[in-house]
């Protein structure tokens, strides 16, 4: 028999900021099948259904996360917590963890920002070794573009005076040459080979952990960004229907060929699990300043690390359209973000000659951009994926290495004005899964702290609340030829729902940040309450 569930008494965001009447909303099968006046429901209706009394508190859709790494959060979720005022507190931290660790297991952690220790610079790889207890440690940097290993680790992974540069990364060495511990993109790779595999039941268990979390914040939906070992851990939690998220799963893009050779196509997989974009890198961080400028960062003769070209990007994208693949490419800064859109040019025109279909390409965080190259992911039909928590905690950091070029830093205002379809997210663990920081920081460009004032940094770049809100519900289901089925609450529209204790629009901006929702409803059904 097929489950009716009423959801009454309640005010229903349906894309406008002020509803006067209370509803109430009927889902069958995890459909939305019916909203009306409360007054209309009928007593057979009610006998007949489930229902949820909402006590007149308002309904929005589900969340989306446009930009994650599941693995890396439920990691963090046990590691040390990096993210301190100071380097020896962070050491501290780690001392702390060795304690309770085996004698063989690793030390991780995550969130260390050495632009956010006084004096700014990076630890050492002596300076972990003292305080880790014979372990070996390797913690990764806030923008997850450095790690910072001690010498047990530096030793595991073959790494000393002799070692050469990979390509696409750096060895940060002392003046005589030693290797200091710090490894800049794709040099993290040497030490992440040794560390101990994050996979099977274990990523499992955690991945359950993490998505509770996420569910408990109102996401219901997520784009995933980590590695095979995380898809195969989600397809072994889908199998066993745990997998309550819906997830859109990504996988790197230099294992195209295994990608081909297997016959995996994008735009399959289930209700809850399908893929999705091939990830690129076309560069590296703000804080490490490996984002590709087109001029040097201020006071410096570095432009940082170009690891992607347009010439690439096209070659890649071809390769990938066989199986239907579109890209989702890294491009932080402004060389990045138009050698990304060159490439992209190039395969619009290749599409329309070969008469292919027009992928949904995106560029993944866009944190600057030229003002002439703003009008160009509207006319290329490329989404910006951008995530508002970076302009907040990056601001600081970005004033100092970019200087006036920050009015066009994290510009999701300018882009939305554009016409540029804008997806958002939060890029956890670099920053919290908590969707309500990102609404803040989209809305009022402050941290909660009230930093940096009362009108925010680059007051001109903030966004409606409709349209952040857009930005994590409609947009995103947009992005993936969904729009007809996820991120709104209308007739014919999956159940995702989150029930808010105070309308958004109702509260002051400063105090968005403060909201949870007290149930999260997947396909109908209650999968969180507090």
């Amino acid at each position: 028999m097929t489950e009716q569930v009423l959801l009454t008494n309640g005010y229903f965001y349906q894309g406008k900021p002020a509803r006067t009447d209370l509803e109430t909303l009927v889902v069958e099968d995890g459909i939305i099948r019916a909203i009306f006046p409360v007054r209309d429901v009928s007593s057979t209706l009610r006998r007949s259904s489930k229902v949820i009394d909402l006590q007149g508190q308002s309904v929005f859709p589900g969340l989306t996360d446009s930009h994650l790494h599941l693995a890396f959060l439920a990691d963090q979720l046990t590691a040390v917590d990096c993210e301190t005022d100071a380097l020896q507190e962070c050491l501290e931290r780690v001392q702390a963890k060795s304690a309770s660790l085996g004698k063989e297991d690793w030390i991780i952690g995550y969130g260390w920002n050495q632009n956010a220790w006084n004096p700014a610079r990076y630890g050492t790889a002596a300076e972990l070794e003292v305080v880790s207890g014979g372990r070996p440690a390797v913690l990764y940097a806030k923008s997850l573009h450095a790690s910072w290993a001690n010498e047990t680790a530096l030793r595991a992974a073959g790494i000393d005076e002799s070692s050469a540069d990979p390509e696409g990364g750096r060895i940060l060495r002392n003046d005589n040459g030693k290797p200091n511990g710090i490894l800049l993109e794709n040099a993290m790779r040497l030490v992440d080979a040794v560390v101990p595999p994050l996979a099977g039941k274990r990523l499992q268990k955690m991945l359950r952990t993490a998505q509770s979390l996420l569910l408990s914040y109102g996401v219901t939906s997520a784009h995933d960004f980590d590695r095979e070992a995380c898809y195969e851990a989600l397809q072994s939690l889908d199998a066993a229907g745990e997998l309550i998220l819906r997830v859109r799963k990504n996988l790197p893009g230099e294992h195209l060929p295994e990608i081909l050779a297997e016959g995996l196509r994008s735009g399959t997989g289930t209700e809850h699990l399908i893929l999705g974009s091939l990830k690129y890198f076309a560069d590296g961080a703000l804080g490490p300043q490996t984002a590709a400028m087109l001029a040097p960062y201020e006071n410096s003769g570095s432009a940082g690390l170009l690891l992607m070209d347009a010439d690439q990007v096209f070659a890649e994208g071809v390769r990938a359209a066989a199986l239907g693949w579109p890209l989702a490419v890294h491009a932080i800064g402004d060389l990045a973000v138009r050698s990304v859109l060159d490439g992209f040019e190039r395969l619009r025109v290749w599409e329309q000659t070969q008469h292919r279909p027009r992928l949904p390409h995106r560029i993944e965080h866009v944190q600057i951009i030229a003002p002439q190259d703003q009008p160009r992911l509207k006319q290329l039909g490329v989404t910006a994926s951008m995530q508002p928590l970076h302009a907040t905690s990056d601001m600081f950091t970005a004033g100092r290495h970019w200087g006036k070029r920050c009015a066009h830093a994290y510009a999701l205002n300018s882009l939305q004005r554009q016409g540029a379809l804008l997806i958002l997210g939060s890029d956890a663990p670099v920053e919290s899964p908590n969707p309500f920081l990102g609404l803040h920081a989209a809305v009022t460009r402050r941290r909660v702290s009230g930093e940096p004032d009362e009108n925010g940094w680059y007051p001109e770049q903030r966004l409606s609340l409709t349209q952040a809100l857009d930005g994590y519900t409609v947009n995103p289901a947009k992005s993936c030829g969904l729009g007809h089925s996820l991120g709104r609450i209308a007739v014919g529209c999956r159940a995702d729902l989150i029930v808010l204790p105070q309308n958004p629009f109702a509260l002051e901006a400063q105090s968005l940040w403060r909201l949870l929702p007290d149930l999260t409803l997947v396909d109908g059904r209650v999968v969180f309450q507090r």
